[in-house]
């Protein structure tokens, strides 16, 4: 067989191409890493500062070089906004960071998140929706021919541009005083602490450098692609993947692990199609989700990154609630008054038709909260992805329903058990890690579960997705799937609460607190907690079962990152420390969703001031305000 000296040159061209590409994932990933080493904040808003970047460079460029002459206004314009954005970035610091350095971290990631959503509205408002494109690099257009193919010299300067702030980040901390106390604080922020080092304004600067190395990477990628605001999303996944993969706080592994990723995309769109058992796959497809892949695989094999070190696990504060105390009969006979009001909702049905379908998509949505809160109030595992499970129960449902020709009832226990295996595979693996790490290897797989369901399109439908899911008789009205869905929401709810206050809720609670403890007490603690994010997969796919019979469609929308992202607010809303807590968020964040979100473009903006308002003002969500109010009553009667 003759040696393809084609695909030899394609993949060294790839191998080339791949190492510019890198170096725009290293800039991005650098400063998270540096202000994660520091803080221990996983700064989700880092993506913006990036966009920030990459659109004050598009709007200084022309004015500068009116001014400066075209090159000298390219290059001021890339170290202007690189400038402007680092002096945002300390801003933050002060104004918002300041008040949550002592915060759980899942409430310092949904607060960094929530400031993105406020700056992507900002942007939205700022330059408008549309597409703006950069002047090209003076001096650096055009051209050359690599191994029979054309690169543009611009992306031989980012390759180089890489390895230049490597270095340079390596000698600003191995040579300067302000390097070797970002290295201390790295080691032992206490230790500095204790030493006399003015820590406030140590981890301002650090965030201020962050900020401003993200905003010198978007800046860099003016003459590449238009601002635009879709890039920071994108960016801030690709960012986290590579400073997970690196080690979280290690300049040296963020960069290897950007080369990592970027070099296995460049594999797969080299390779293209190959044929493998007569089957043939085109492997271009997995740069959709290859460096989750990569992630995941890395995350199995060393828990802690390529070159990251075991982080100190912080227990879990405060429990879910007093262990083992049943409902008084208040809360009983209120609960039975609600259930009965609820079931009663059909009857309004001449007056308010919609009101089923808008109850409908709350109780969906309370079981997916709860089922998440299972896991991270009791169980202390924060989940990214946990939309996957809901989206195997969506999928399974309507390929049963659809393909199998299943009734409604089977349908939806397809979904429910196809959910399960799903939440049974992958927590094997994610139950074995904690903090950040747990949460991204859960975001790895709900990107794989993803990806199948956008790409294979012969069976979920591709970006279409599967239609003409129709409940049988009795449940196709309204008034009947209602009902039908709010008794199975109402058992499962019911399944959860008994899980909780039983013998194998107070060792999930044990290992939550105390690992340690709870296996020198005897308690399989992997065990225990595998079992409870099964159980917690499984609720979800009968949230997204019932999903796909009320919407009579699914697309893999319904496997998103935003919708992971909707359930860890919909907890963080209505009170992580309490079992009503899902439920409260959950029916209020659907009902904003419904009725307030959707009458503005600046919705995101909204939700990021709630969120951020729960979390400076009202941590304990609406449960925890609605039982400081009890006591206040209490008192005061």
């Amino acid at each position: 067989m003759p040696f393809d000296t084609s695909l030899l040159q394609s993949l060294l061209f790839q191998c080339v191409n791949g190492f510019a590409s890198a170096s725009g994932l290293f800039l991005v990933a650098a400063g998270l890493s540096i202000i994660f080493g520091v803080t221990r904040i996983v700064n989700m808003a880092h993506g913006s500062f990036y966009m920030l970047g990459l659109y004050g460079a598009v709007t200084l460029a022309p004015v500068l070089g009116q001014v400066l002459g075209p090159e000298l206004g390219y290059w001021s314009a890339v170290a202007g906004a690189a400038l402007a954005v680092a002096v945002l970035g300390a801003g933050v610091e002060v104004l918002l960071l300041r008040r949550i350095y002592g915060a759980p971290e899942l409430y310092q990631l949904l607060a960094t998140f929530a400031l993105l959503l406020v700056i992507s509205d900002a942007v939205l408002y700022l330059w408008g929706p549309e597409d703006i494109l950069g002047p090209r690099a003076p001096g650096l257009s055009g051209s050359v021919e690599l191994l029979g193919r054309r690169l543009p010299r611009y992306d031989i300067f980012l390759a180089v541009a890489g390895p230049a702030v490597l270095v340079g980040l390596h000698l600003l901390l191995v040579r300067s005083r302000f390097g070797r106390l970002i290295r201390a604080a790295t080691q032992d922020r206490e230790m500095v602490a204790a030493l006399g080092i003015n820590e406030a304004l140590l981890f301002t600067a650090v965030f201020a450098l962050g900020a401003g190395i993200a905003g010198l990477g978007g800046a860099l990628q003016m003459a590449r692609e238009p601002a635009n605001l879709a890039i920071d999303l994108s960016v801030l996944g690709d960012a986290f993947v590579v400073v997970v993969i690196g080690g979280m706080g290690s300049i040296r592994g963020a960069y290897v692990a950007a080369v990592l990723v970027a070099q296995v995309k460049a594999l797969c769109i080299a390779l293209g199609m190959v044929e493998i058992g007569g089957l043939a796959f085109n492997l271009s497809k997995l740069t959709l989700v290859a460096e989750f892949l990569v992630m995941a695989v890395v995350l199995v094999v060393r828990p802690h990154g390529l070159f990251g070190r075991l982080q100190v696990v912080v227990a879990h504060r405060g429990a879910a609630e007093p262990p083992l105390l049943p409902f008084g009969r208040i809360a009983r006979t209120g609960v039975l008054a609600g259930l009965a009001l609820l079931s009663a909702l059909p009857l309004l049905d001449a007056t308010f038709p919609y009101a089923p379908v808008v109850a409908l998509d709350m109780l969906i949505a309370v079981l997916f909260a709860a089922s998440l809160h299972f896991i991270m109030g009791p169980g202390g595992m924060d989940s990214f992805g946990h939309a996957a499970y809901f989206g195997l129960g969506a999928y399974g449902t309507a390929l049963a329903a659809t393909v199998l020709g299943a009734p409604t009832p089977l349908a939806l226990l397809a979904g429910i058990v196809v959910a399960g295996c799903g939440a049974v595979l992958f927590g094997w693996f994610c139950v074995r890690l904690n903090g950040v790490y747990l949460a991204m290897l859960t975001l790895a797989f709900a990107q794989i579960v993803w990806s199948v369901a956008f790409q294979w399109e012969d069976v979920t439908g591709g970006s279409n997705g599967i239609f003409g899911v129709w409940p049988d008789w009795p449940l196709d009205s309204r008034g009947g799937l209602y009902l039908a869905g709010l008794g199975l929401v109402a058992c499962l709810l019911f399944v959860l609460r008994r899980l909780v206050f039983s013998p194998f809720g107070l060792a999930l609670r044990a290992t939550r607190d105390s690992s340690l403890r709870a296996e020198a007490l005897g308690i399989p603690v992997t065990r225990v907690r595998w079992l409870a994010f099964a159980i917690a997969g499984t609720m979800c796919g009968a949230a997204g079962g019932l999903f796909t019979f009320a919407k009579g469609s699914i697309s893999p929308e319904a496997v998103s990152v935003g919708r992971s992202i909707d359930g860890l607010v919909m907890v963080l809303l209505g009170g992580l420390e309490s079992l009503v807590g899902p439920i409260l968020g959950a029916a209020t964040l659907t009902l904003l969703q419904d009725n307030v979100m959707r009458e503005t473009d600046y919705w995101r903006a909204l939700l990021g001031v709630l969120i951020l308002a729960t979390v400076l003002v009202a941590p304990g969500g609406i449960a925890g305000g609605l039982r400081r109010i009890r006591r206040w009553a209490e008192r005061a009667w």
